[in-house]
């Protein structure tokens, strides 16, 4: 950690809690073996959400706050906020975590606003270093080599972390050769995405603002709710079928993501819903 990255720290009581948010024990060490397992772990137990933003509810970058949300409330979140709770209980279990900004390239190679996206840097006991990310959505299952610039192969694909020429240090990570997101390895501090936290929670330019998602890794692939539609992805075929009841939508939240809610997302219509940028 940064000497001057400020943090509370996780109790041993919340550690534990934490660790059973994501059906995972603690580990003897902090090597990569277990970071490898306390990964996969929150893929598949903590959502890629964004229903704050449509229930008005306030996102607050404070990392106390955010562990409460992902263990106390038993909710998700999108990058800032996962990657942030992960980072808090991967420091609490004895690994060094550097918040690192990058900024998400589009099917046109054009990169997003600066603290577009978040992800970790981790360190563990024996020195390897590892990009870590439970805030992408749908990407790596595990953590990726940060070092490695050779092919690594992941059960989401192959990916590949290069050097981005005329960019000093810039590290492209390519998923199945589809460039993924733009990293800048130098360390953060989660400030410094106040604005692209903001942004993206409040312009009609955000794929955020633009319609409801909530998604989780499942152990044969993918279930999401996007507006009022269920998808699921199993062995590589998706399909799909309309909630058509609040009952209905509220029982596909509760029953396959563990989320209770009182009042539903209000999704934004129709023609902003079809401009998202990325599907569920």
């Amino acid at each position: 950690m940064n000497d001057h990255e400020k943090s509370e720290g996780l109790t041993d009581a919340s550690v534990e809690r934490y660790l059973e948010r994501v059906g995972a024990v603690r580990p003897e060490r902090a090597d990569a073996g277990a970071l490898r397992e306390l990964h996969l772990r929150h893929l598949l137990t903590v959502p890629f959400e964004n229903l704050s933003i449509h229930l008005g509810q306030d996102i607050v970058l404070d990392e106390k706050a955010l562990v409460d949300k992902v263990v106390g409330a038993r909710r998700g979140g999108f990058c800032y906020e996962l990657n942030t709770a992960f980072a808090a209980l991967l420091r609490a279990l004895g690994y060094r975590v550097e918040l690192l900004q990058a900024r998400v390239l589009g099917p046109d190679g054009r990169v997003g606003i600066p603290y577009d996206h978040m992800a970790l840097l981790v360190e563990d006991a024996d020195g390897g270093r590892w990009l870590a990310d439970v805030g992408f959505g749908d990407h790596s299952h595990h953590p990726l080599a940060l070092d490695e610039r050779g092919e690594q192969a992941d059960p989401s694909g192959t990916f590949v972390i290069r050097e981005v020429p005329g960019r000093a240090g810039d590290l492209d990570v390519v998923r199945n050769g589809k460039p993924q997101y733009r990293l800048e390895p130098r360390p953060r501090v989660l400030a410094d995405f106040a604005a692209g936290a903001w942004y993206h929670r409040t312009s009609p330019e955000s794929h955020f603002t633009r319609g409801v998602i909530c998604s989780l890794l499942t152990e044969g692939g993918r279930v999401s709710i996007g507006g009022r539609k269920l998808y699921r992805t199993v062995a590589g075929e998706r399909t799909e079928r309309e909630l058509g009841t609040d009952e209905e939508l509220r029982a596909a939240y509760r029953e396959l993501f563990g989320i209770e809610l009182d009042e539903l997302p209000v999704s934004p219509p129709a023609p902003a819903r079809e401009e998202a940028k990325r599907n569920p």
